[in-house]
């Protein structure tokens, strides 16, 4: 994968929803839950006011409306402010 975020942004690939059912029902994919955790894939260099403390490979919680959907050769993932990350896992 050639990409780089810039700044404080991290690339995140969300952990896969899991799969529920209720009652012998599945829940369709429309009516998931987004997973808020994720594996950091690539991290940009940070900024002159705030270091990158996230590495690549750390496995962190995010909110969940945060950062921006992009798909890569068929995979879902976020880029997202290094701040919009919860914690690491």
């Amino acid at each position: 994968m050639n990409i780089k975020p810039l700044a404080d942004r991290v690339l995140i690939k969300p952990a896969a929803a899991e799969e529920k059912t209720v009652g012998g029902i599945i829940i369709p994919d429309s009516a998931k839950e987004k997973p808020l955790k994720g594996s950091v894939v690539a991290v940009g260099e940070g900024t002159k006011d705030e270091k990158m403390i996230l590495k690549k490979g750390d496995n962190v919680l995010y909110g969940k409306y945060a950062g921006t959907e992009i798909e890569l050769e068929g995979e879902q993932y976020l880029i997202m402010r290094q701040s919009d990350v919860l914690a690491i896992i």
